[in-house]
């Protein structure tokens, strides 16, 4: 016959103990209230229009020193490809004139109700640090860092990270191994379905642990092969409204289209002259977008038709680095739709 033996006394406390003062897994971690509790204020993103609570935000410094006069005529620009920086067009940045362009970027968002965060100190050298979209992609309850496809701005990672860990922003995942993915190669379409790259800058082991940390907030993740060496989705499908994007169908895949609009998307096409940076735009709530003033009169007539406010500044100083309005913002809270 088996014996069972008595309970200790450390025992029979340390159950009474957890009965009374258990474990409490729910509500969940993105739960708002559990979020303010635990870090401050809820965090995270479940769409790409949303009301915009919070971005990060990198305001371009002294890390714009390691620009030489080192024309590279094969690139348009100038750069050094042992020390991995390059600079694309026909001038060396104007710092003062993309401080001002930058400044006026986020004297708008603080207009719009916005609370910048902002990345402190670039990288070392790391003259591109002012795109913090790709570095940090935010979904429900945090971020996630991501981990930089090339050599001119591997280490921006650092910083963004620091700035997360001072504004209290939890990191749910930081990409590692030989994942890499830039933040430009994704976007929310809703709070279940998202779209990434899948391109030099966003490799198939970047999609994968991305797609691994989705699957645990249950969004589903549609991949799009970029054609050539285009990187970034960002360039190509912006989100402006809860169902309208804009998207340049000329770097796009027809079936990913097909798919927009069997989901009831609106889909406003770029015209053929207009400035590709016109993609490159903010939301800040639900039609109401920061777009660039060189965006053309066709698509901003189609855009006003649609019921989209456009809210234009002048980033052009920023954009001979080679990224616009929305590389410049890493959303780290909206409102949900």
């Amino acid at each position: 016959m088996s014996h069972t033996p008595a309970m200790s006394e450390h025992e029979y406390r340390e159950n009474t103990f957890f009965k009374i003062f258990g474990s409490v897994p729910a509500p969940g971690f993105a739960d708002p209230g559990e979020q303010a509790e635990v870090w401050g204020r809820a965090w995270g993103c479940t769409s790409d229009v949303g009301r915009l609570r919070a971005v990060l935000m990198h305001r371009p410094g002294e890390e714009l020193s390691v620009v030489e006069n080192r024309p590279m005529p094969e690139i348009g620009g100038f750069g050094d490809p042992e020390k991995g920086w390059y600079w694309i067009g026909k001038t060396m940045p104007d710092l003062p004139a993309m401080q001002k362009a930058h400044d006026t970027l986020a004297a708008t968002l603080k207009a719009e109700g916005v609370a910048v965060i902002y990345v402190d100190k670039a990288a070392p050298g790391r003259m591109k640090q002012v795109f913090t979209r790709d570095s940090v992609i935010s979904v429900k309850g945090g971020a996630i860092v991501t981990r930089m496809a090339r050599k001119v701005r591997r280490g921006e990672e650092l910083p963004v990270t620091q700035a997360l860990a001072k504004a209290g922003c939890p990191i749910l995942a930081t990409l590692h191994g030989e994942s890499v993915f830039e933040g430009g190669g994704f976007a929310m379409i809703d709070a279940r379905t998202a779209v990434c790259s899948v391109s030099v800058a966003c490799n198939p082991e970047g999609v994968r642990q991305l797609e691994a940390v989705l699957a645990t907030l249950g969004v589903e993740l549609i991949k799009v092969p970029m054609p050539g060496y285009r990187i970034h989705i960002d360039g190509s499908f912006m989100m402006v409204d809860v169902d309208t994007a804009i998207v340049n169908v000329n770097e796009l895949p027809y079936v990913f289209l097909e798919t927009l609009k069997q989901r009831g998307m609106k889909l406003i096409e770029l015209p053929p002259d207009d400035n590709a940076f016109s993609v490159n735009c903010l939301a800040v709530a639900p039609g109401r977008v920061i777009v660039h003033d060189t965006m053309g009169a066709r698509l901003a007539d189609v855009l006003d038709k649609n019921g989209i406010t456009v809210i234009p500044i002048d980033y052009g100083a920023v954009e001979l680095g080679g990224g616009g309005i929305h590389c410049s913002t890493a959303p780290l809270a909206r409102d949900p739709l």
